[in-house]
C-alpha cells in the first residue's frame, strides 16, 4: 500500500504514535518501566526503550492489519539501524550497564498488542560465514 502526499504520511505517523502508546501501556502492565520513547540519533531510531529487572529491551513497534504482517515488516536493515541506535543510547545513558540487552518487537493489530521478546539479534547477521572462505 503506497502512501502518497502529506496526508498519507500524517496518517501513518498518527497510526505509529497510537501503536507506540498502546505498546508502552502493554509493557507497563507487564512490569516494564519505559526509559525512552522515540530515541533518535545519527544511526537510527528506537521506538521504546524499556527496563525490567536487569534487562533493557530495545523495542520496535509495528502496526499492521495482522500481527503476522506486522512481524514480517521488520527488515534486516531496520534491525541493524535499531541495533546501532541502541549502542549509542547505551553509551550515552547507561555506560556501566552490566545486565542483558534484548531486542523486542511489539506488534499491534487493531488495538491488540503482542509482545515478541528477544525477537532478533541485530549483530548476528553482520557477517555471513559463507563470505569468510
Amino acid at each position: 500500500m503506497a502512501r502518497s502526499g502529506p496526508l498519507g504520511r500524517e496518517k501513518a505517523e498518527a497510526r505509529g504514535r497510537r501503536a507506540e502508546t498502546i505498546a508502552g501501556l502493554w509493557l507497563g502492565l507487564k512490569g516494564y518501566r519505559i526509559l525512552a520513547r522515540r530515541f533518535r540519533c545519527e544511526a537510527g531510531e528506537v521506538d521504546l526503550i524499556a527496563e525490567r529487572g536487569d534487562t533493557i529491551a530495545m523495542v520496535e513497534v509495528k502496526s499492521r492489519s495482522t500481527h503476522e504482517a506486522a512481524r514480517l515488516s521488520l527488515s534486516p536493515q531496520g534491525e541493524r539501524r535499531i541495533g546501532a541506535a541502541a549502542v549509542i543510547w547505551l553509551a550515552r545513558y547507561r555506560p556501566r550497564h552490566t545486565g542483558s540487552v534484548r531486542y523486542d518487537l511489539v506488534t499491534v493489530a487493531g488495538y491488540r498488542p503482542r509482545h515478541w521478546a528477544d525477537a532478533w539479534r541485530p549483530y548476528e547477521r553482520l557477517v555471513n560465514p559463507d563470505d569468510l572462505f
